[in-house]
């Protein structure tokens, strides 16, 4: 969800001079690639070298993505992954499916397999280096393109939020990472209720149980009442987004809500901060473990929490 949000301004960039734009994508990131500007078709393909738990190279079926990309005749191919993912073994797969003109984020030597190779300059967010390669490929932003994650409008969502302004607080986390302490989380709305904002809490089908606790009977809860764009109607009338994940945080910035990310990762945090909103950073998941097995995101004190949204507020006024 968050890498495929993050190529929403380079996917504008490319759909500028492109009479037609697929998007292919691992299935997590299908419901996401569905909210982008421009995106006429998605191409759902779980890769055997993904993260989490990929297919065997059987399940996966290269030879039918081969041979589908094949008959699409695609004329050029931009392949956007992260510094710590190769992007040579689906450039592999774009040049046996006769993909004329090939772009892509390296970081070792292409041999024959990438046209026009991008080497990530330092300290670039994720969604500048997006940016940054679809221009070396031909594709420079659109005239007016500010360069900002967007998605496409979202609906009206008062029937499940009410009336009246509200602080988002989404607790959740996906399947592979770990989601903020919900004892933390519920202290961070009874907080912000009590300073006076009307709070909602939101959530996956799989973490209703998560959002009952920490709604208690303070805030509005959403647990399982969302889907991914429905999300997007509530993200984008929140007047500040608190997220225990970068997904929902990466997702609010692309509806123009100022973020409050709790544990964001330190090393990530330069990269792969919500971009283009005001955001503060609390926590940090990839710091040391305590003694007592929490880690330094548990450890966020619920006031830190309410000052954020507080000072996101103010600078808002």
């Amino acid at each position: 969800m968050s890498g495929v949000l993050l190529t929403g301004p380079a996917v504008r960039a490319v759909a500028a001079r492109a009479a037609h734009v697929t998007m292919l994508c691992a299935p997590r990131g299908a419901p996401a690639a569905a909210l982008l500007p421009h995106v006429d078709e998605i191409l759902v393909w779980d890769a055997p070298w993904g993260s989490g738990r990929p297919p065997t190279v059987q399940e996966a079926d290269v030879e039918g993505l081969v041979g589908r990309m094949r008959v699409a005749a695609y004329d050029t191919a931009l392949v956007l992954t992260p510094p710590e993912r190769s992007a040579l073994p689906l450039a592999l797969l774009l040049r046996m499916a006769h993909v004329r003109r090939i772009g892509a984020h390296l970081t070792e030597h292409p041999g024959s397999l990438v046209d026009v190779p991008h080497r990530r300059a330092p300290g670039r967010h994720d969604v500048e280096a997006a940016l940054d390669a679809a221009a070396a490929l031909g594709f420079p932003p659109g005239a007016g393109d500010d360069g900002r994650p967007r998605v496409l409008p979202a609906p009206d969502t008062t029937a499940l939020t009410g009336n009246g302004p509200y602080v988002v607080l989404h607790p959740g986390a996906a399947a592979h990472t770990r989601a903020w302490d919900a004892g933390r989380a519920a202290e961070a709305v009874v907080l912000l209720a009590d300073a006076g904002h009307r709070v909602v809490v939101t959530g996956g089908p799989r973490e209703t149980a998560l959002t009952r606790r920490v709604s208690g009977d303070t805030a509005v809860d959403l647990g399982g009442r969302t889907d991914l764009r429905t999300l997007a109607g509530v993200l984008r009338a929140a007047d500040v987004v608190v997220a225990g994940d970068p997904g929902p945080a990466h997702l609010a910035a692309a509806c123009a809500t100022p973020v409050v990310s709790v544990g964001p990762s330190h090393a990530l945090a330069e990269r792969r901060s919500p971009y283009g909103v005001p955001a503060v950073l609390l926590g940090g998941q990839d710091a040391p473990v305590s003694s007592t097995g929490r880690s330094p995101r548990d450890e966020v004190p619920p006031d830190d929490v309410l000052r954020a949204v507080q000072k996101l507020l103010k600078a808002s006024q």
